[in-house]
C-alpha cells in the first residue's frame, strides 16, 4: 500500500488467507509541502550499486506486528521509497492452537482487523514537521484515490520518518515527541485497502530502509 499520490497496492500479501493485489490505476494528487521536511515526495536517489542505508527506529506498535517492504525501485518518491507497510497480528489467545491472523472473521469491516484503532507510537525523539489529514475512512478492500492522513517526524540528524494512513492524530506541527509516545491511531484512509501504517524514511535525497529497535521491542513484548 503506497503512500504518495500516484500510488496503488502493488504486491500480493498472503497471511492466513489474506490476499491483496494491484488493480488500481495511477492517479495524480497534489502534494502538500512542509518547510521542515524538504524533498518530501521528491525523487529518491540511490547510486547504482551503492549499499542501501538504513535507520533504526522505535517500534511502531505496542503489540506484535508484521511488515511488508517496498523493494528497491518499486516506488521512487521520498517517504515511499524503501518504505514498509505494517499490520498488527492477532489470533493467538489460545497458546496451544492459536496462530497469526490479521482479522478476526472475514475482514470486511474495519473493526474486524486486529490493528484497527491501535495506538501508533512515535519512531524517535524528534519534532513533528508535517501533518496532513484525510477525513474519509475506507471500507476494507476499497481504496480512495486521495492522499492518506500522515505525520512527518524529523530527528536532530535530519532523518525524516513518515507515518501514513493514521487517524485520530494526537500531535501538531512543532511538537517535540519521544520514542514510544502515542501520536495517532491505526487507520484506513487514502491509498489503502485495509487498516495498516505505512512507514517511510529518508535523509536529504537518500531513502532509508526501516529497521526496528529490537531491544525496545523486547521491553514492549516481554509480557506476552
Amino acid at each position: 500500500m503506497r503512500f504518495s499520490g500516484r500510488l496503488w497496492l502493488s504486491f500480493p500479501i498472503y497471511i492466513t488467507g489474506l490476499f491483496i493485489t494491484a488493480t488500481q490505476p495511477a492517479v495524480a494528487v497534489p502534494f502538500p509541502k512542509f518547510p521542515g521536511a524538504p524533498n518530501l515526495f521528491g525523487k529518491a536517489v540511490v547510486a547504482p550499486g551503492a549499499a542501501i542505508e538504513s535507520v533504526v527506529v522505535s517500534p511502531l506498535f505496542n503489540r506484535r506486528f508484521t511488515c511488508v517492504d517496498h523493494p528497491e525501485g518499486e516506488v521512487t518518491e521520498l517517504g515511499d521509497a524503501l518504505g514498509t507497510d505494517c499490520l498488527i497480528l492477532g489470533g493467538f489467545a489460545d497458546k496451544d492452537s492459536g496462530y497469526f491472523r490479521l482479522f478476526k472473521s472475514d475482514g470486511k469491516h474495519n473493526p474486524d482487523w486486529y490493528g484497527w484503532h491501535a495506538p501508533v507510537l512515535s519512531p524517535m525523539n524528534g519534532e513533528v514537521v508535517g501533518i496532513y489529514r484525510n477525513p474519509v475512512t475506507n471500507t476494507p478492500g476499497h481504496l480512495q484515490p486521495t492522499l492518506p492522513s500522515f505525520i512527518v517526524f524529523k530527528r536532530s540528524d535530519d532523518v525524516i520518518v513518515v507515518y501514513a494512513h493514521v487517524t485520530d492524530i494526537r500531535v501538531k506541527i512543532g511538537d517535540h515527541v519521544t520514542a514510544g509516545q502515542i501520536v495517532a491511531l491505526d487507520g484506513n484512509n487514502g491509498f489503502a485497502r485495509a487498516p495498516h501504517i505505512h512507514v517511510g524514511a529518508y535523509r536529504g535525497v537518500t531513502p532509508l530502509q526501516i529497521r526496528w529497535d529490537q531491544r525496545a521491542e523486547q521491553k514492549i513484548f516481554e509480557n506476552e
